[in-house]
């Protein structure tokens, strides 16, 4: 990569957004634009056809989306870093688009820096994300080491692990009744259950039994 410029495709649907993406690539040095497609399956064919260092990929397009388009590559080219740049920041668009197999997430409106620096960190085999899609990650990974396995307390029904679980949340059995579409009598009963599988006495033993296997 430090021997010539790093070769890219940029794909998007907006011909706006494309000029605009070229001007913001034509002030940093060391970048060559191979080539534009307007959609997912010219990308594709664009991608095997120019076999480009980087490609920068929107999500949303007609025929074939980024993230199709994306995984396609990566199963015949595992060598083009494949670098997503969207407005969609929600987790659903960024844990898809890493298991399409992008090396990298930016938002649309990021910086001529970091756009640079996340293009060149791709080409080199590295994974770079938005600072904000980066914490967003941290929290999301966090959360998945707090979370109950299923196994926490496999003596329980999975509406008694849903019950426990807004027990652990502080919810009252009114709130737990609505959140869960339930008579206040047929919550009592669940609760009862669970204080007997889980071996406590009352709702602060079942709160805390639950909190040290996880539920938050």
């Amino acid at each position: 990569m430090n021997n010539h410029a790093i070769e890219l495709l940029i794909v998007d649907d907006s011909e706006a957004a494309r000029g605009g993406l070229k001007s913001l690539l034509k002030a940093i040095p060391g970048l060559e634009l191979v080539g534009e497609a307007a959609g997912g399956k010219e990308a594709v064919r664009l991608a095997e056809a120019l076999q480009p260092d980087v490609i920068l990929m929107d999500l949303q397009m007609p025929d074939m989306n980024g993230l199709e388009a994306t995984r396609e590559i990566v199963r015949t080219s595992p060598h083009i870093a494949v670098l997503v740049l969207t407005m969609y920041d929600d987790d659903d668009s960024v844990f898809a688009a890493m298991q399409a197999g992008a090396r990298g997430y930016l938002l649309k409106g990021a910086t001529k820096t970091d756009m640079a620096r996340a293009i060149r960190d791709v080409a080199a085999g590295a994974a770079i994300f938005s600072p904000a899609i980066a914490r967003r990650m941290m929290t999301y990974f966090r959360q998945i080491r707090q979370r109950p396995t299923a196994h926490a307390f496999p003596e329980l029904t999975p509406r008694e692990q849903e019950v426990l679980g807004l027990l652990a949340q502080q919810y009252a059995n009114r709130e737990i009744a609505e959140a869960l579409s339930l008579s206040l009598k047929t919550v009592r009963n669940y609760i009862s259950n669970i204080f007997t599988k889980l071996q406590v006495a009352d709702r602060a033993g079942a709160i805390l039994k639950a909190r040290d296997a996880g539920f938050k």
